[in-house]
C-alpha cells in the first residue's frame, strides 16, 4: 500500500524560497552584465541557487515532492509573464510619461521568460532525477558526488535551452558563445563554491524533519503529482 505523505516543517518556506528566486532571475535576465572575463545575463546571479534549492529538496524529501516544487515554480513563472504582457498591452492612463520607459526596460521578457520556462523544466528535472537515481542506486554513499554529477547534467542543459531559445540572433556569435560559456562555468562554479554550505544545511534539514528519502522502486516521470513513496528514517 502506498505510505502517506510525512508532515514536514520546512518545505512551505523552501518552495516560497524557490519560486521567489526563479521570478528574481527572469527579471535580472533582461540585463546582461560582466564579470571579470565572464559575461552573462543578470538572472544568473541569482538562478544558481535554484539547484541547490533543488539538490536539498530531492535529497531530503525525494524526487516526488521536489516535483510539486518544480510545478509550483513553472506556474509562477507563467502567470508572471502572462501579466507583464497583458501590463505591456493595456494603454497607459493620461498623463503617466512611465510606461515607454517600462515597456522599453521589459521588452525581451516574453522571449526571455519563453526561454527560462523550457530550460527550467529541462534542468530542473534532470537535476533531480539524476540525484534521486543515483540516490537509490547507492544511499549510504554521501551526497557530493550527486549534487556535483548532477548539476553538470541541469545546468548544462539549462544554459543551452536558455541561451539559444533567448538570445540566438538576437547577439552575435561570438557574444552568444561567450554567454554560454560564461553561464555555464559561474553556475558550476558558484554550486561546487557553495556546495560545503549546501552539505551542511542538507544534514541540518534532514535532522530537522526527520525526513531522508530514497526513491527506490518508483518511476521519475516528471509529469506525474503523486506524493506516496518509500522512505527512509
Amino acid at each position: 500500500m502506498p505510505h502517506s505523505p510525512v508532515p514536514t516543517k520546512y518545505l512551505e518556506i523552501i518552495t516560497g524560497l524557490f519560486t521567489g528566486l526563479l521570478v528574481i532571475s527572469t527579471v535580472c535576465s533582461n540585463r546582461l552584465v560582466a564579470f571579470g572575463p565572464l559575461e552573462f545575463d543578470a538572472g544568473t546571479l541569482v538562478f544558481p541557487l535554484t539547484y541547490i534549492l533543488d539538490d536539498l529538496l530531492t535529497e531530503v524529501y525525494g524526487f516526488r515532492r521536489t516535483r510539486r516544487v518544480i510545478w509550483t515554480g513553472f506556474l509562477v513563472i507563467f502567470v508572471f509573464t502572462v501579466c507583464l504582457r497583458v501590463s505591456m498591452l493595456l494603454p497607459p492612463p493620461a498623463g503617466w510619461d512611465g510606461a515607454a520607459a517600462f515597456d522599453a526596460a521589459m521588452a525581451l521578457t516574453p522571449r526571455l521568460a519563453l526561454g527560462s520556462l523550457l530550460a527550467y523544466l529541462a534542468g530542473e528535472f534532470a537535476n533531480s532525477a539524476v540525484l534521486a537515481k543515483m540516490k537509490a542506486k547507492n544511499p549510504n554513499r554521501g551526497p557530493v558526488s550527486r549534487f556535483l554529477f548532477s548539476t553538470v547534467v541541469g545546468q548544462g542543459l539549462d544554459t543551452l535551452i536558455f541561451s539559444a531559445v533567448a538570445f540566438l540572433g538576437v547577439l552575435d556569435a561570438r557574444l552568444w558563445l561567450v554567454l554560454v560559456v560564461s553561464n555555464y562555468v559561474y553556475k558550476v562554479g558558484l554550486e561546487i563554491l557553495l556546495l560545503p554550505l549546501t552539505v551542511r544545511a542538507t544534514a541540518a534539514l534532514k535532522k530537522a524533519e526527520g525526513l531522508d528519502v530514497v526513491d527506490i522502486g518508483i518511476g521519475l516521470n516528471p509529469f506525474g503529482w503523486k506524493l506516496d513513496q518509500k522512505t527512509k528514517p
